[in-house]
């Protein structure tokens, strides 16, 4: 029986799988070592490289598993486990580096079928070009390939000064850019203390405005009042109930100092 299996199924199963992978890997790179194309060779590695990232993610899963359970196991447990996981990492960097001593040998197939390849017909076509001709066609030959390398030289200065000229140019407008937008961010400064500033005389207004309505009603109620009293008074003259409103009351009967004889 399966030691992890008798301390946690997910680990025994996570166990299996990195397993698997390296037997993957191993076979694969037996494999590869008789591979002779390089395109073959390139997807190779790449599936390679994807079988060892599955297997690194496989391995944090077990380091994760195995930490969930450091309370519940026992300590030798733990040492096993861990062993277990140091041996899983040194075996996958094997691999690691074997894929790249794999990926250095195949850059380098790239770059000796990139030069060796087309420079031999070339250079056997130059000779025999050069061989064909006499000394003043070489002469001229030569003139005319330093006319095109002048020419060469003269369009490559032309498109460093139009690239020196369209970044300045850039720059420039850069700059105006930035000092627009200092000026659009101040004009908004400016904006928002206005409106702050407005809104405090509209809180006011409206305060004073409430007060004068206060106000307003207030009067409103009194000539009311006052015209309701009249009204009461001239109805019913004699009603004692009601107050005479102070300036308003009847004038009393005055009697005269003298008065004519009969």
């Amino acid at each position: 029986m399966d030691p992890l299996a008798s301390v946690s199924e997910e680990l025994a199963e996570i166990d299996g799988q990195i397993a698997d992978i390296f037997r993957a890997l191993s076979n694969g790179f037996q494999k590869l070592e008789k591979v002779k194309d390089v395109s073959r060779q390139s997807r190779q590695l790449e599936e390679l490289t994807d079988k060892m990232r599955d297997c690194k993610r496989l391995i944090k899963e077990f380091d994760r598993e195995v930490k969930e359970r450091e309370g519940r196991i026992d300590p030798n447990t733990i040492r096993m486990l861990n062993e277990k996981k140091q041996s899983m990492i040194k075996e996958l960097n094997s691999y690691v580096a074997l894929k790249k001593q794999h990926q250095s040998n195949l850059e380098n197939n790239k770059r000796v079928d990139l030069f060796d390849g087309p420079s031999e017909g070339f250079g056997e076509e130059n000779v025999l070009l050069a061989s064909s001709m006499t000394n003043q066609q070489l002469i001229d030959r030569g003139h005319h390939m330093m006319d095109e390398t002048d020419q060469a030289i003269n369009r490559a200065k032309k498109v460093v000064q139009d690239t020196v000229d369209v970044g300045t140019e850039t720059a420039a407008a850069l700059k105006a850019q930035t000092e627009q937008m200092s000026r659009i961010v101040n004009e908004l400064d400016s904006i928002h203390f206005s409106i702050k500033k407005a809104s405090k005389l509209v809180k006011e207004i409206g305060r004073q405005v409430a007060t004068d309505k206060c106000i307003m009603a207030l009067l409103f109620l009194i000539v009311i009042g006052v015209i309701a009293i009249i009204i009461v008074k001239l109805v019913n003259p004699h009603n004692k109930d009601i107050r005479d409103i102070p300036g308003l009351a009847p004038p009393a009967n005055r009697r005269l100092l003298w008065s004519t004889p009969n």
